[in-house]
């Protein structure tokens, strides 16, 4: 089994290095689709004898998308730069390359683990996230909207144990950064398909996501970054609810 390692970026120095040490000894390429960033990422990227490519931003799915069209090899791995195999998945995929699986087999997926502010997360909402990553050249397209794009696969998926190590939110303040755009995109994905909002809806679709993630997901049990998740959750929820009627009574007035 040779692999691809297919990525995009988008200034990532930050976290490409680890990313690629991570996956260096698996892979047999890298490709790396760029969409125009101005720090050090290249420099990082051509560290490790990647296959560079600009390519101007087409929204997450069809970025991805492109950057699959561009591997070599029967088996592609699709991560994103800030995540990282951890050293229990990085064994597990060299056993696989090793392995010769039934031809049914297309694709493999494995859970991922977020740090936030020092602590792994393993309960509430974010685990364990399992995702297919490993998938037969061919088989596997991105899809969805502006946001939470998720991988479709033809065939059936292995599950792997070892984790994909997430390394995505700096702090509280970057992660309800990133809520507050991710709302926005969801509104407006929804607004361009009719969806209407009322009043309520943010409050209650706000409260369920709360309860599920911090008491019935036992996020309560990941202490004070339980908390604060399961409360900047509920909050980008609400949001979400919020800028879509907002939407809906611009477009009426």
């Amino acid at each position: 089994m040779k692999i691809s390692l297919c990525i995009i970026t988008l200034n990532e120095e930050v976290n490409l290095r680890r990313c690629l040490t991570s996956v260096a000894l698996v892979v047999d390429e890298i490709i790396v689709v760029d969409s125009g960033s101005t720090d050090g990422t290249e420099g990082v990227a051509r560290e490790f004898g990647v296959r560079w490519v600009h390519q101007d931003w087409l929204g997450f799915v069809a970025q991805k998308n492109y950057a699959l069209s561009l591997a070599n090899y029967d088996w592609i791995l699709s991560l994103d730069a800030d995540e990282a195999l951890s050293v229990d998945l990085f064994s597990e995929l060299l056993s696989v390359k090793e392995v010769r699986f039934p031809e049914g087999i297309m694709g493999f997926s494995f859970p991922r683990c977020v740090l936030y502010e020092g602590k792994w997360i393993r309960r509430g909402d974010w685990y364990p996230d399992r995702l297919v990553r490993l998938f037969k050249n061919g088989t596997g397209k991105f899809a969805g909207g502006k946001v939470h794009e998720r991988l479709e696969l033809e065939g059936t998926v292995q599950e792997l144990e070892g984790e994909l190590e997430h390394h995505s939110f700096l702090d509280a303040a970057d992660h309800w950064a990133r809520c507050e755009t991710y709302a926005r995109l969801w509104a407006e994905m929804k607004f361009e398909e009719g969806q209407r909002a009322h009043r309520l809806d943010g409050p209650i679709h706000a409260a369920i996501r709360w309860a599920r993630g911090y008491l019935f997901r036992g996020g309560f049990l990941d202490g004070a970054q339980g908390w604060q998740i399961a409360r900047l959750n509920s909050r980008e929820v609400n949001l979400k609810y919020q800028l879509l009627r907002q939407m809906n009574i611009a477009a009426r007035a």
